[in-house]
């Protein structure tokens, strides 16, 4: 074999590896490629559920509201109709109207003045026993063992063994 035949056949050799290696790169490289499509498609339709997913809590909100605003009216119209029974039914005790109040946060002057509950039971006079009192309500002659009420135990260890 003469060195041109070794050269052509190196040369052979060397194409034959190079392809190979092309071969395998492109596999290696579609298989990302698709992978990367994949993921690709499967964050489109996570993207396009959770934009339905949107729409459709829109939609029920919305549906919410206008429900409230109907029972709203409605409501109103129950009282109207009411106000107007009890006028023609009871003259001379007028119906309270409807407040119709620009200001949802304002406070209506009925609830305005309104007192929070004591925390504390009320007196007549500060000589009275409270109602939280311990003794409220208790006659201390009738407890045994309070103001020279013979307590039974006690009174039975002192006294004497009679026999």
């Amino acid at each position: 074999m003469t060195d041109p035949v070794v050269l052509a056949v190196a040369a052979i050799a060397i194409l034959a590896l190079g392809l190979a290696g092309g071969w395998f790169i492109g596999v290696r490289s579609s298989s990302d490629s698709r992978r990367s499509r994949e993921l690709e498609h499967k964050l489109d339709q996570v993207l396009q559920e959770k934009k339905a997913y949107e729409s459709e809590v829109t939609e029920h909100f919305s549906e919410t509201a206008r429900l409230l605003n109907n029972l709203t009216r409605s409501y109103s119209d129950v009282h109207g109709h009411l106000a107007t029974g009890a006028a023609n039914l009871c003259p001379g005790q007028g119906p309270l109207p409807l407040q119709n109040s620009t200001d949802p946060d304002e406070i209506p002057p009925t609830l305005a003045v309104a007192q929070p509950p004591l925390d504390y039971a009320p007196k007549s006079s500060p000589e009275e026993q409270g109602m939280l009192s311990e003794d409220f309500g208790l006659d201390k002659s009738e407890l045994p063992g309070i103001d020279g009420a013979p307590d039974d135990l006690a009174s039975a260890q002192a006294a004497p063994a009679r026999s």
